[in-house]
């Protein structure tokens, strides 16, 4: 009888929504690369999404470790725009991690991630846009995509998702990402609220969001860089007092007859033209291959052809360990593994720089705004050696939310160890926190995954950093 009542239920909320197919799922068992069974639920499937479903977009759902039932559930999504939620998985908060001391350029092992978020979390990791990763289109016109398109498309998608998995509709739900993410975690998550407030089914269990090193608003947040580049010693006093100056604090878009401020900012280019952006204490690698002319795009990635293993310090630099991810997702045993509808993607890439995108969304302050004003809590962090999007620049922009501040800078702790520093801010029934984490680069959990996990363990459950 109970079976029978659910049935109904799923098939009353699928009349609902208008979905044309049920979501195509598969359970993962085992992957090329790890020795016997995985220790934990991965299901791969298509969702489809459009008019039409002409638009697949691909989901890897991995339960949590810990007790799936009751612990919330967070969707992914990567930056990029146009970086695959595998690039997040393997190397920022999943599971599975590739063992790149012992890679040697044939299909790479995995090792177990200790620190994984899927510890205390539900995670579906989704390729979006189309394009990205093993997501795909049915047509020609269905590639096109925008800010405002890919956010809708993540809507559908989830709602779909949720109704193919009705047992995880009552989990406290909390859209997450970092990097590119800035702009569509919040802008998802409004959608949500909308869609909850006027009674689209399924009703989502929306509690807030977290966003990692977050793009907000490109201009504010590149502004930052030469204060940043200023407080950790990367240019001198004089310097930048002759660039603050003589741009009066604006160094993004400075006027061209301004010869002063054109001459400060380009000795402060000099100055810094050999630092990765990504993490100031890193190298900047040789084979980087050039940054797309948008800057939006912060992750550079690195094609696989000019990965020369025979010099083994070159697995040094962090962009050549993501060739790791290419000889994988290539491999056509990885893709039946993984159930992915052949013909679909003839070359994964780990980012697609090649995506017909428009970037129709200035900033995402409003989004957060009005978030705040709804009463949904926040989560936000930013490694502080990030230079492509400074701490400061994200710091900036939430004291200028409807906040007041509840908790001043101070440290937060793993181990009796400062993990990073951190501040509260509050609007009613919503809190903001603030989070650094010390030592860590643009995407934090790859750099500090122990310190993340403590992190989002600590809020998720409640409880002060």
């Amino acid at each position: 009888m109970i079976v029978g009542m659910k049935s109904r239920l799923h098939l009353l909320l699928v009349f609902l929504i208008g979905i044309k197919s049920v979501a195509s799922q598969s359970i993962v068992e085992s992957l090329p690369g790890y020795a016997g069974t995985l220790p934990f639920t991965l299901e791969t499937g298509y969702i489809g999404v459009g008019e039409n479903d002409e638009v697949q977009l691909f989901y890897y759902f991995i339960e949590s470790e810990n007790e799936p039932t009751r612990d919330p559930l967070l969707l992914w999504l990567n930056g990029g725009p146009g970086c695959s939620a595998f690039s997040g998985l393997v190397y920022e908060i999943g599971p599975l991690a590739f063992d790149i001391e012992n890679f040697d350029g044939s299909l790479p092992s995995f090792i177990l991630n200790p620190y994984s978020w899927t510890k205390v979390a539900n995670i579906i990791f989704l390729d979006y846009p189309v394009g990205t990763g093993f997501s795909y289109s049915n047509t020609s016109k269905g590639y096109p995509s925008s800010d405002t398109k890919s956010t809708q498309h993540n809507y559908t998608f989830l709602r779909k998702w949720l109704l193919a998995h009705p047992a995880f509709l009552k989990n406290r739900l909390f859209v997450s990402g970092d990097s590119y993410g800035g702009y569509i975690v919040p802008m998802v998550a409004l959608q949500i609220a909308k869609g909850n407030e006027a009674g689209l089914q399924p009703i989502m269990s929306l509690k807030g969001y977290i966003i990692g090193n977050p793009l907000t608003d490109e201009d504010s947040d590149a502004n930052e860089k030469i204060p940043y580049a200023h407080r950790m010693a990367l240019i001198s006093d004089k310097q930048f007092e002759q660039a603050r100056s003589s741009c009066n604090g604006e160094y993004v878009n400075p006027d061209p007859n301004n010869i002063q401020c054109l001459f400060a900012l380009s000795i402060i280019n000099e100055r810094t033209k050999l630092i990765n952006g990504a993490h100031i204490l890193e190298p900047k690698c040789k084979f980087l291959s050039p940054k797309p002319s948008d800057s939006r795009r912060f992750l550079v990635d690195v094609p696989v052809d000019l990965l020369s293993l025979s010099n083994r310090n070159e697995l040094k630099c962090r962009n050549m360990r993501y060739a790791t991810s290419y000889v994988w997702a290539n491999d056509e045993t990885v893709r039946e593994a993984l159930h992915i509808r052949k013909g679909t993607i003839t070359d994964w890439t780990r980012c697609n720089k090649s995506l017909s995108y428009e970037y129709d969304i200035e900033s995402a302050f409003e989004y957060h705004q009005i978030l705040s004003d709804r009463g949904f809590q926040a989560l936000v962090y930013s490694g502080d050696h990030d230079m492509d999007i400074p701490y400061m620049a994200t710091l900036k922009w939430i004291r200028k939310l409807n906040v007041s501040l509840e908790d001043e800078w101070r440290a937060w702790n793993v181990d009796g160890q400062v993990a990073g520093y951190t501040e509260m801010y509050k609007n009613n029934q919503a809190s903001i926190i603030f989070a650094t984490v010390k030592g860590a680069g643009h995407t934090a959990p790859e750099y500090k995954p122990k310190e993340c996990l403590e992190m989002i363990k600590r809020w998720l459950s409640l409880y002060p950093l």
